[in-house]
């Protein structure tokens, strides 16, 4: 942060005053630039702060935002009035708002950008600038701000904003003058898409947006002193070249890191040349293809138990742009044991975070693996270990059970969404035993096509996501697939997708619980199902035909291929409230801090882990 909150904050003019005095002048009496009433700048002037704002973001090419209106961003949002280049999407919730503009991000390489007000609205964006400061997703979010008058008086709708999000942004600052604010959401857009990406902000007082200024932006850069790592150290580079060529047991770890660096065809190289199993963390998920032999899936807590094995049994560890979190590390001491780790990362606090790394590679992904492949002068001698992983990938294979007389398996549903589909379909998640299912029973095998929360683990993210998904890549379906838990929590962004008509399909896995919760209650509280089971539940196929959307029903395994062709057929939002077996539970499964290597196939594998 350039600057601490309480640096950034001006000290009040008007301690002691009324709080609703105040409200009245900060919505009616701001300050406003000597214009005619009404009247509004051509598209390429610059006549207020509020003008630079917009400014600033065509010059960094921006082409849609996300938000929600109201009083301290209306300058803002009066500016884009004449500036059709820049589409808006209003949403119905500003949290929605952040999910929408990250996921945008996630399938566009590029920042998304949301809009809220301030007070309740940026407190709303929290959420979202939290998930994608965890998942290091492109994101830039403006707030509006009472004027700088009124900052410390507890005016109407006033909040600390860059106090707030100070912990989960890479970067954010509050504006102080009309004449720099354009500049400064410049840089903000920048430093989010640059090195290790991530959510910034920029608080804008309303004096400063409705400022007088003539001051147009430069083209968006960061400054001087940012200069993130791009090759690793020549050194490192040949100890750990040397290692690999060593190793009889070696395995890639592909991560996040991968399909943000633009990484992901040098990966798949880099793999096929020397015949490396390639494991994947659940970001990483298309970063290589799952129909590739040398592929074995998601490690993790409810990864692949050949994933698992193979990490477990590694004599050498490439991990490519991964944080080595706990969900995919189980327990730290049982983690690739017996392996030397080289980790590739631009940031150079990910280096023996979590797990220590003989080999720090510090640097972008693609120039590091390049760096490495000119270094390697002899294939790694591992035919016999592939064999081994292949083995474990046959007794270990992702199977379900279906007898005709049970409920309808979540597995089969994603399986058949995913055989009905285009390969490059984009798929996004809220959070629970949906999002496992969807990890491990959809094939991915193209990168930006897997959208979710994974640091922050935030219900609720699907179908936003799915808007901010669809907008970024209007040529590819996408499919939500979403809890019944997850989904009333943002439900409401089915208004917008409607709105929109954008050709979205949500295939809700209905379970009437917390599913993710229940199945831990099972586990390990004894059944005990403390408000995790809804007793009663909407029918989303009619509450999707009340928003404008098409509603279907799914409680038959016989027609879960034509309910899915039909949804997808229909031109608009579709909603699938596929009633699932209720007592259908995610595995492979490792219980929290556990070793990876003992996982649990079924609920009698896990009781004997506890």
């Amino acid at each position: 942060m350039d600057r601490t909150a309480q640096e950034q904050r001006p000290a009040s003019k008007r301690a002691g005053t009324d709080g609703h005095e105040q409200n009245d002048s900060t919505v009616e009496d701001a300050p406003a630039p000597e214009t005619t009433a009404g009247e509004r700048p051509g598209a390429d002037g610059v006549e207020t702060g509020a003008d630079a704002v917009v400014a600033a973001l065509e010059a960094a090419g921006v082409e849609h935002l996300f938000g929600v209106q109201g009083g301290a961003i209306m300058p803002v949002y009066d500016a884009l009035y004449e500036h059709d280049q820049l589409r808006h999407i209003t949403m119905a919730h500003e949290q929605g708002a952040a999910h929408a503009a990250d996921a945008y991000g996630i399938v566009a390489g590029e920042p998304g950008v949301c809009l809220a007000t301030s007070g309740p609205g940026a407190t709303n964006l929290v959420t979202g600038i939290a998930d994608a400061s965890m998942d290091s997703d492109p994101l830039l979010a403006l707030t509006g701000q009472v004027p700088t008058e009124f900052v410390g008086s507890d005016a109407f709708q006033e909040t600390d904003t860059t106090g707030v999000t100070q912990p989960v942004t890479k970067h954010n600052s509050f504006a102080q003058d009309s004449e720099t604010v354009g500049n400064e959401v410049g840089t903000a857009w920048a430093l989010a898409n640059d090195g290790r990406q991530g959510p910034t902000l920029v608080d804008l007082p309303k004096d400063i947006t409705l400022g007088e200024t003539t001051s147009k932006p430069d083209t968006p850069e960061t400054p001087d002193t940012y200069s993130p790592p791009e090759h690793a150290d020549d050194v490192v580079v040949a100890a750990a070249t040397e290692a690999l060529e060593a190793a009889q047991r070696p395995v890639i770890l592909a991560g996040g890191g991968v399909i943000k660096g633009e990484a992901s065809d040098r990966l798949r190289a880099f793999a096929r040349d020397y015949k490396i199993p390639v494991v994947t963390t659940m970001p990483g998920l298309g970063s290589f293809p799952e129909d590739d032999p040398l592929s074995m899936g998601m490690a993790g807590m409810h990864g692949t138990g050949y994933a698992n094995l193979a990490l477990a049994n590694a004599d050498f560890l490439l991990g490519v742009g991964t944080r080595f979190d706990d969900r995919l590390t189980g327990g730290v001491d049982t983690f690739a044991p017996d392996a030397e780790v080289a980790h590739i990362d631009i940031d150079p606090a990910e280096m023996s975070k979590n797990i220590f790394t003989e080999y720090p590679l510090v640097g972008d992904a693609h120039q590091v693996l390049t760096q490495l492949d000119d270094g390697i002068q002899t294939a790694p001698d591992c035919e016999e270990w592939r064999e081994t992983c292949e083995e474990w990938v046959d007794t270990y294979s992702l199977d379900y059970e279906m007898p005709e007389d049970d409920p309808l398996k979540p597995e089969y549903v994603v399986e058949m969404a995913d055989t009905v589909t285009p390969d490059e379909t984009i798929v996004t998640t809220g959070v629970g035993q949906h999002q496992m299912w969807a990890c491990l029973f959809w094939e991915y095998t193209e990168p930006r096509t897997w959208v979710s929360s994974h640091g922050l683990g935030t219900m609720g993210y699907g179908l936003p996501a799915a808007i901010g998904a669809k907008v970024a890549a209007p040529e590819k379906e996408v499919v939500c697939f979403d809890g019944d838990g997850s989904f009333l929590m943002t439900i409401q962004s089915l208004s917008v997708a409607v709105r929109e008509n954008l050709d979205i399909t949500v295939v809700v896995l209905n379970n009437e619980a917390i599913g993710m919760v229940r199945q831990w209650q099972d586990g390990f509280f004894d059944g005990r199902h403390m408000a995790s089971e809804y007793g009663w539940v909407p029918e989303f196929d009619t509450l999707a035909e009340a928003f404008g959307a098409r509603g279907f029903r799914l409680d038959d395994t016989d027609a879960v291929e034509a309910t899915l062709q039909a949804a997808r057929e229909y031109d608009g939002p579709s909603v699938v409230d596929a009633h699932i077996d209720p007592e259908e539970n995610v595995y492979p499964m490792v219980p929290s801090g556990g070793d990876n290597a003992r996982f649990a196939l079924n609920e009698t594998q896990l009781e004997g882990l506890e």
